[in-house]
């Protein structure tokens, strides 16, 4: 089966910088739109930032100029570097991806574990 596996999350200060990673395993023909969401308590999952195959990313308002999302199709991975983090930034951010697996090539979404990140003084 396929699985995405996110690491990077960890408590940091205002101002401070993190650095997700979401890395897809398994047998799969393509991985296509990849995405980072996340989810305080109390509130609905909201997007982040979402990118393309071909790399052409969109950011939430609240985190542009920010954070900025990349990937390496040779590694089948997606990072999420975080700058200028804030309070208002702390959540679960779960790691979202578009996969076409082997023929007959059904297109299938997954979701990674989820990985804390809350900035506080």
């Amino acid at each position: 089966q396929v699985q995405l596996v996110e690491s990077g999350g960890g408590l940091v200060q205002p101002g401070g910088s993190l650095r997700l990673s979401c890395a897809a395993s398994g047998k799969f023909f393509n991985v296509n739109d990849m995405a980072w969401y996340r989810q305080a308590p109390g509130k609905q999952r909201d997007l982040v930032a979402v990118i393309t195959r071909g790399g052409s990313p969109n950011y939430a308002d609240s985190v542009k100029a920010r954070f900025t999302i990349n990937r390496d199709n040779t590694k089948n991975t997606v990072y999420l570097q975080m700058n200028f983090l804030k309070p208002e930034d702390t959540a679960v951010y779960y790691c979202y991806a578009k996969i076409a697996t082997i023929p007959p090539y059904r297109e299938k979404d997954y979701w990674g574990q989820g990985t804390q990140v809350t900035v506080s003084s």
